[in-house]
């Protein structure tokens, strides 16, 4: 297979040069003779948007900079858009459509260049994504680092057959900088990575009702998150099925370690959290079913509520001794959608405390339904008060499973350690 370097192509790595046309004459030259290596070398190479052709791997070597040019007019639009319902940005710097047998790969960097882009409050969208990817099979992505995108870091949609290993992934200097957002993508698997994002690590999601997310493992890698660590739903006309996240640790969540969220009618189901170690993860677990418009692409009317069924957390050990009150497990559908066959098992998890006998009332805890959260999607601030249980707060479930929970806070805490209502537990067999 041929190697190509883009400097044979007139690319310069000066930092000044906008280098668009010669890396993509040597993407397409690389993909036109049967496929290859397109290497960048040592350098700062600015550019606008590239497409990835068939059978093309991009290599970035040490010292190597891929970076996204500052002015908006590089980055045409249309290649693709943003599924959520209040932005639509169709530009991006790496982008694929329909592509097979494509990677990205090496100790270099690809460089958003964010700081040169307006806020996320920007009313004309002129935040390209730093890679979008769509209905492309057979994605290699190891070991680069991806940094400093001006929105999300990546979208992966209805792609199939995607190995994410030993990347890095930097996306502070704007306020929703996801990581990797998979969207009705089946046979993925993520390890050996490392997260700091301003949004979400990593997202599940189906914008799709006939595109489901399946065959996903996560493992062996770490977090940190300004919302986040992993979210599976919100996005949800789809189906979810056969997740595993094993060996990862959490560190300096801001929200949530664990968001799973069906809000627009799909089912969840066959997922395994194994193996977690979370320290200032405010809720390490918060899933909620419910009915809520989300994706761009959804009908008017409300959707009909979906299903979660048989989820599996087992072996975590969290640490939020330092947070403050607001720091549970929680687990709640509403009184139309239960939530089906959980099992928590081998959690140890130590809060702080501190709650009042009058905190410990489970009265006035808001149902996440439509009329309640008027207009949001359901976040922890929507109950209207912090929950009533001190470690596990569970409501609207039929066949929970609790075996060896530790759950304790440093200082006197009026709540009990577990609240529930509208549950019902399972039965064990020996």
């Amino acid at each position: 297979m041929p190697i190509l370097d883009i400097r044979e192509y007139g690319a310069a790595g000066d930092s000044l040069r906008i280098n668009t046309s010669e890396i993509q004459a040597a993407i397409d030259a690389c993909s036109q003779a049967g496929g290859g290596t397109v290497r960048v070398d040592d350098g700062v190479y600015r550019t606008g948007t590239i497409i990835l052709k068939d059978n093309t791997h991009l290599e970035l070597c040490p010292g190597a900079v891929l970076q996204g040019s500052p002015d908006i007019n590089d980055y045409p639009p249309g290649h693709g858009k943003h599924m959520y319902r209040e932005r639509v940005m169709g530009r991006c710097l790496l982008f694929a459509d329909g592509a097979r047998n494509i990677g990205i790969s090496g100790a270099g960097t690809v460089d958003g260049n964010g700081a040169a882009f307006p806020n996320e409050c920007d009313s004309d969208r002129n935040r390209p994504m730093l890679i979008r990817f769509m209905n492309a099979t057979g994605i290699r992505m190891r070991d680069v680092t991806l940094s400093a995108p001006a929105s999300w870091t990546s979208a992966w949609l209805y792609c199939q057959d995607i190995v994410v290993d030993g990347i890095t992934i930097h996306s502070r200097v704007k306020g929703n900088g996801d990581g990797l957002d998979f969207d009705g993508c089946t046979n993925v698997r993520v390890s050996n990575s490392a997260f700091d994002t301003s949004d979400d690590s990593i997202c599940l999601q189906t914008s799709h009702p006939d595109k489901p997310c399946r065959d996903i493992t996560v493992t062996n890698c770490t977090f940190c998150s300004r919302w986040a660590g992993m979210r599976i739903g919100l996005l949800s006309r789809g189906d979810f099925e056969n997740v595993c996240v094993s060996n990862c640790t959490f560190r300096d969540i801001s929200d949530s370690g664990l968001k799973i969220q069906v809000c627009e009618g799909g089912s969840m189901r066959n997922m395994s959290f194994s193996n977690l170690v979370m320290q200032r993860v405010p809720r390490p677990i918060f899933v909620t079913l419910g009915s809520q418009r989300c994706c761009v692409d959804a009908p008017d009317e409300l959707p009909p509520i979906g299903r979660i069924q048989r989820l599996r957390f087992s072996d975590f050990v969290v640490d939020n001794s330092e947070l403050g009150l607001d720091s549970h497990m929680v687990l709640t559908g509403v009184p139309d959608g239960i939530i089906e066959d959980i099992t928590l098992s081998g959690i140890t998890m130590m809060s702080s405390g501190g709650a009042s006998e009058e905190l410990a009332a489970v009265d006035g805890v808001a149902e996440l339904t439509p009329e309640t959260l008027d207009g949001w999607w359901p976040e922890y601030k929507c109950f209207n008060r912090i929950l009533p249980a001190s470690g596990l707060y569970a409501r609207h479930i039929r066949g929970l499973a609790c075996h060896n929970l530790n759950l304790r806070t440093t200082k006197p805490d009026e709540r009990p350690p577990i609240v529930t209502e509208d549950v019902t537990f399972q039965r064990t067999h020996r």
